[in-house]
């Protein structure tokens, strides 16, 4: 029988608390799913191993009787001890625990993963019992909720700012889907009970959309708030004007003072995304003034611009000093 290092195979600290273990196991279990990667061995291995590891880590009494076995190991280890077998296995035995036997909440799950046979290694079995997903149940298969599914949605910043439908196909089937206003990238949408199917007379799982908002020529998102560059001309931004810009919902007008700057920024309150929860409130938008020429200068414009920098620039120069 070989020792398993609980928190090797999971990649986390021993002293991980019991959030870290479920996010590290989740992120795990999405990567080697037999779902995801059907016919893989090896990853149906990986997801045995890492499904054991988890079993024991986020159970409290489990995770202490663990960590006293694995201090004892490694002192062992320390020691000299090199043979496995060599290891007083007896004190750790499960048989220690009155014949009890640890029943999970996933073991028919597994089973319909793996079959009847034990999902668990030697070792998990030895020290916490539970040796076969199906223990010879005799009694009548309880109602089981299916499971979750996800499903990746790429939506424009258009339909993000309006809220959209999507007609979806899963299973031979169709799905419409209502996403809201305000999603962004990485917002999970929940659409009750179209997951996979229960079993026994249970309750479907749900569908959780999982939303990518695609990148937009015109604005750069940041949360709810919304970035872009407005092009003025040079003699709206010496003079100063009005000029239309784009916006989500409609063009607006925005006010240059005289004297303005390039790379100046104005802003614009309550014309940014709508909040995901709060769709009456919404975010702001920046504009960034981006100078640039006036179309088709005439030969006049030119010259009568040549004249005043001209005149400017003697006007700015120092005075000679006589010594």
């Amino acid at each position: 029988m070989d020792f398993k290092d609980y928190y090797e195979i999971l990649g986390v600290a021993p002293n991980a608390d019991k959030k870290t273990i479920q996010q590290t196991f989740r992120q795990l279990a999405r990567k080697h799913h037999p779902d995801v990667n059907p016919g893989n061995k090896d990853a149906e291995e990986k997801f045995k191993t890492i499904n054991e590891a988890y079993q024991v880590l986020s159970d409290v009494k489990q995770r202490k009787k663990y960590d006293e076995l694995r201090a004892q190991y490694q002192q062992w280890q320390k020691t000299g001890g090199q043979q496995q077998q060599d290891f007083d296995w007896q004190n750790w035995s499960n048989q220690s625990d009155k014949g009890a036997r640890t029943q999970y909440a996933n073991a028919e799950d597994l089973e319909d993963l793996f079959g009847s046979a034990s999902p668990y290694s030697d070792f998990f079995s030895s020290i916490f019992g539970g040796g076969k997903a199906s223990s010879g149940r005799s009694a009548p298969p309880s109602p089981r909720r299916g499971r979750d599914a996800e499903y990746e949605v790429d939506l424009t910043l258009e339909e993000a700012f309006r809220g959209t439908q999507r007609l979806l196909e899963m299973d031979g089937h169709q799905i419409q889907a209502s996403i809201p206003l305000g999603v962004r990238t990485g917002t999970r949408v929940r659409l009750a009970g179209h997951g996979e199917q229960g079993k026994n007379g249970g309750v479907a799982g749900d569908l959780y959309l999982i939303i990518k908002v695609l990148p937009n020529d015109i604005f750069e998102r940041d949360g709810d708030d919304l970035h872009m560059d407005a092009t003025v001309d040079i003699f709206t931004a010496i003079a100063g004007g009005e000029i239309r810009i784009p916006a989500l919902e409609k063009p607006l007008t925005l006010t240059i003072p005289p004297r303005t700057n390039a790379n100046q920024t104005f802003r614009l309150r309550g014309k940014g995304m709508p909040y995901l929860r709060e769709p009456n409130k919404r975010g702001d938008m920046f504009a960034r003034v981006k100078l640039v020429l006036p179309n088709a200068l005439t030969d006049q414009e030119v010259n009568s611009i040549t004249a005043l920098a001209s005149a400017r620039q003697k006007h700015t120069e120092p005075s000679e000093v006589k010594l």
